[in-house]
């Protein structure tokens, strides 16, 4: 039991995080810490004056256990509590953390409102584009970007943009968090377009100009990732016929081999000021007739791909640390610095990602699957068999692991972020995710429809746990799409094949079920569900869905 504070003196609680889930608690009367007759700090600040982000951290962590300690402090639960409070905080700095996924989620608050742009047409339409820019979540609302607090869905701020807005890089909710340091967007005609820079605290830049000449001389402007806006078009010669042998049928059937094309020049030029930042060319690289049709998508002019043989047809997908340019002959992912990746293989037999390490993953999947590991700076670091698989959320004190699955056959591999071997064990058949690596445990997919609780240490099989054969499902088995962990339970979100999706919790350690909500024909509250892929986030630590209508807070 703590001793009583000296009469007339109060309290001060000191609290620790040193990024472990035992954070330093200590009780003094007047005086200790910034207290009358502290020494000043070696800056010249006086003792206890934290930096301000350093105090409303001190602040976030002590309000979930402040209720707690009125009533028992001195007790061992007060420190517990003071454990979770550190570990919700820790949370908000996680990629896919939430505070807490212990219990049933009910809904917490609801904004009402059209996800998409106007007069979207096509995919567009799906309404769950979203990013995440700084602590706030940010959806296109017509002709709008508005920011959203995720804790109490309170408008932060909303910036008022112009006639056809395009903004970037954006993301699907449903497929992913789509994370941006800021945003680009270009409004008005064709033929009078503006582009601005939307900051997270929601400053929009001034207005500038893009001058149509542009558009002649390096191609569309789309927006880019870091402040840029992004250009490019084919260049050099018109190709000549195709060789003999080579083309498609009217059903899409495709033969031979496209040898001759044009190379891709993309061009980044700064938002604001027009400054050209870097321009790379991507080459044309022979490739197979199929890869020169049937890719879908949108082209970087804007039209929509025919799905006929088009040798100069090309797009791209923009996120804010990569961009992926994929079309006939040309197949590589540049990054935000102009660095291009993916040169050294063939159109179509593999790609490139981005590792949260900061690194890039190259790999292969014609003939043995392999993957080249890279680093920033795009230098060949290892190589690993079978396809690296990174985990969605990753907690606790280990570094962050690498898996490899699928070119090792019935086996399961561990790698350092720089292809180290740490393990190779006999595994199951049909390891495809990577769901989440919480303290010791890595989470893994396996068809079909288990989960797996594998020792991160040694690859010793902890637990499984097996959502296969739903009553009512069409496939019969089981696919977890995403992962959320609060560093205790892994929150999946689960779908069977038939449009229905649901919620599960686990116990990280053990495999437990926490609680769970089975995919049902209502969406993940019990509501009347919406549509068959379920837009959920996290945001700042929280847990948000978005759909078309609005969005919602889930706690």
């Amino acid at each position: 039991m703590a001793r009583d504070p000296d009469q007339g003196g109060a309290f001060v609680f000191d609290l620790v995080d040193d990024g472990a889930d035992d954070p330093q608690v200590s009780f003094a009367g007047s005086g200790a810490g910034g207290g009358p007759g502290a020494e000043p700090e070696p800056d010249g600040r006086p003792a206890g004056d934290a930096p301000l982000r350093d105090r409303e951290r001190y602040l976030r962590v002590l309000g979930p256990v402040a209720a707690v300690l009125a009533v028992v402090l001195g007790t061992g639960l007060a420190v517990e509590g003071v454990r979770d409070g550190a570990r919700m905080e820790r949370m908000r700095d996680v990629p896919g953390g939430v505070a807490d996924v212990s219990r049933p989620l009910d809904e917490a608050w609801t904004w009402d409102g059209p996800v998409g742009w106007a007069g979207a047409t096509g995919d567009d339409v799906w309404g769950t584009e979203a990013v995440v820019l700084g602590d706030r979540l940010v959806v296109p609302s017509g002709n709008d970007l508005v920011a959203l607090d995720p804790a109490s869905g309170d408008v932060a701020w909303t910036a008022r943009l112009g006639a056809d807005p395009e903004c970037g890089p954006l993301g699907s909710a449903g497929w992913g968090a789509a994370v941006a340091r800021r945003l680009v967007c270009l409004t008005g005609d064709a033929a009078d377009r503006v582009a601005v820079v939307v900051d997270p605290d929601g400053t929009v830049s001034a207005e500038r100009v893009l001058d149509p000449a542009d558009s002649e001389r390096y191609g569309r402007p789309r927006p880019g990732p870091d402040g840029t806006v992004l250009r490019a078009q084919r260049v050099g010669p018109a190709p000549g016929p195709l060789p003999d042998g080579a083309g498609c049928d009217d059903m899409g059937e495709c033969t031979g081999t496209v040898e001759e094309g044009r190379d891709v020049v993309l061009r980044a030029e700064d938002a604001v000021t027009g400054d050209e930042r870097w321009s790379v060319t991507i080459p044309f690289r022979a490739t197979r007739a199929d890869q020169c049709a049937n890719w879908g998508g949108d082209s970087w002019d804007g039209t929509v791909s025919t799905g006929l043989l088009n040798v100069e047809d090309f797009g791209a997908q923009v996120q804010d640390q990569l961009v992926q340019v994929y079309g006939c002959g040309v197949q590589s992912a540049v990054t935000p610095d102009g660095l291009v990746l993916g040169t050294r293989m063939e159109p179509g037999s593999g790609g490139v990602e981005r590792l949260r390490s900061g690194g890039y993953a190259e790999y292969t999947f014609e003939g043995d699957l392999r993957t080249v590991l890279l680093d920033a700076d795009g230098e060949r670091v290892g190589e690993v068999e079978g396809y690296v698989l990174e985990p969605l959320t990753v907690t606790g004190p280990e570094a962050p692991t690498l898996m490899s699955a699928g070119g090792l056959g019935t086996r399961l591999a561990s790698y350092a972020l720089d292809g180290t071997p740490r393990w190779d064990v006999p595994a199951r058949e049909g390891v495809q995710q990577f769901l989440a690596q919480v303290e010791g445990t890595a989470v893994m997919l396996a068809v079909p429809g288990s989960v797996l609780g594998v020792d991160l240490a040694t690859g010793a099989e902890r637990w499984t746990w097996d959502g296969g054969d739903p009553e009512g499902s069409s496939t019969g088995t089981l696919f977890v799409s995403r992962a959320f962990t609060d560093g205790r339970s892994v929150l999946l979100v689960v779908e069977d094949g038939s449009g229905a999706a649901g919620l599960t919790a686990l116990d990280a350690e053990t495999g437990e079920v926490v609680w769970e909500r089975p995919p049902a024909a209502e969406d993940l509250t019990g509501d009347v569900w919406s549509g068959p892929v379920s837009g959920l986030l996290a945001v700042d630590g929280n847990l948000v869905e978005v759909v078309s209508s609005g969005a919602r807070g889930l706690g």
